[in-house]
């Protein structure tokens, strides 16, 4: 009894860290859904437009996807049973990882069980205590932990300039034993885009290694949406591509894209490579038929890009504030933390639209928003339908006349 007291009262700060969030308006509450990822879903039984998935493509419920996932259960059983390193690298892993390497025009690949423990596997393989990490201030979460992890020096420098970066460059030269640049491809906040010729041209002239995160850019930027590296024609040029199998690509699993010897290493470095089993035989089917999809057909990338700009100037229109996007993340930014808690709940609540407000420490103070992502699934009436739930909504709270 004495012993639960204690914990009961050392554990009391997480209350008040609780109503802290709350009386804040940073208390986001964590919808269920009862239907697979699509244009409409079920949640808590209401029929809601889904407005906030990375589903940009629609290939999280698509049947031949499926389909592939259940044979490679049925081929190859449910889990992979061991860490890739001693016994749990199937066929299936090594097909997928050739066919990762072809489809992002890179030499080799490395898969991992997701997109954060690529960034948090393979950062700490390349540069350590001795080493500087030249970040961009907006990265993602996974990139800022893979740095602290890896003990490098951090140098950060501002959002999409390249003379901040340049002159951090210079005046760290010659301090590390190896530099890296390392930068979201796409930023998964606002919806721009890097500026990858440049850090690439930086690197290469500092003697820098050059990693890029393209979470949001597969399936979504490129030839059939090969990415940032095929959109800007730096393919053979990057160190390192790393890319989430999640968002775009409609299943599980993450991993890294460069040379031989880059993956060589990596499988005898990376630590979730090493200590975490493989990923699992039916998600790596179901990308493996993705890529098939992605290859054969860019209609979903057509209709995707035809949605973003329908709704994005429609939204523009109307008076709100996107930002600086320049793909199919649309940030609706209000700013005030409560009013836009009350504006996802209005949406939700009278409108049945399903759109997730984005709050701090997600996004700095005084810039929260509600990030909608439209999809290839969505037809134009849907597009219209949220336009028209945005339009009721942002008039009656007063965020647009």
């Amino acid at each position: 009894m004495n012993s639960c007291l204690i914990i009961l009262t050392s554990l009391q700060w997480v209350k008040d860290e609780i109503k802290s969030m709350k009386d804040s308006g940073r208390f986001v509450p964590i919808k269920i859904l009862q239907t697979p990822q699509g244009a409409w879903v079920r949640i808590e039984g209401n029929r809601v437009l889904n407005m906030c998935s990375n589903n940009y493509l629609g290939l999280a419920d698509h049947p031949e996807i499926k389909k592939a996932a259940i044979e490679a259960i049925e081929e190859y059983g449910v889990g992979a049973g061991a860490v890739r390193s001693i016994a749990g690298s199937n066929e299936i892993h090594r097909k997928l990882e050739e066919r990762v390497a072809r489809f992002k025009h890179m030499e080799s690949a490395l898969v991992y069980q997701g997109g954060l423990l690529a960034n948090t596997g393979t950062i700490p393989a390349l540069v350590g205590k001795e080493d500087l990490v030249f970040s961009e201030e907006l990265n993602h979460a996974s990139i800022i932990d893979g740095v602290r992890l890896s003990s490098a020096q951090r140098v950060m420098y501002r959002h999409m300039d390249m003379q901040d970066l340049e002159s951090r460059l210079k005046e760290n030269a010659g301090k590390g034993r190896r530099s890296l640049i390392i930068s979201d491809g796409v930023f998964s906040m606002d919806g721009d885009i890097a500026p990858l010729p440049e850090i690439v041209e930086l690197a290469e002239k500092h003697g820098a290694m050059s990693y890029v995160d393209d979470a949001h850019g597969e399936g979504v930027l490129g030839d059939h949406g090969r990415g940032i590296c095929d959109h800007f024609n730096l393919s053979k040029r990057i160190d390192v591509e790393m890319g989430t199998f999640s968002k775009a690509i409609g299943s599980m699993g993450g991993f890294v894209a460069g040379s031989q010897e880059l993956v060589d290493y990596l499988m005898r470095k990376a630590r979730p490579f090493l200590f975490s089993s493989g990923l699992n035989p039916g998600d790596a089917a179901a990308v493996l038929k993705a890529i098939e999809i992605m290859e054969r057909d860019d209609s979903l990338l057509k209709k995707l890009w035809e949605n973003t700009v329908y709704l994005q100037d429609g939204l523009r229109n109307l008076g709100f504030n996107l930002g600086s996007t320049k793909t199919p993340i649309t940030p609706v930014i209000i700013g005030d933390e409560k009013k836009t808690l009350q504006m996802s709940r209005e949406l939700y609540d009278s409108e049945k639209v399903f759109a997730s407000p984005i709050v701090y420490p997600t996004v700095p103070v005084g810039t929260a928003r509600i990030r909608l992502m439209p999809s290839a699934v969505h037809s134009r009436d849907d597009m219209d339908y949220a336009l028209s739930a945005f339009r009721k909504t942002g008039k009656k709270l007063g965020i647009i006349n």
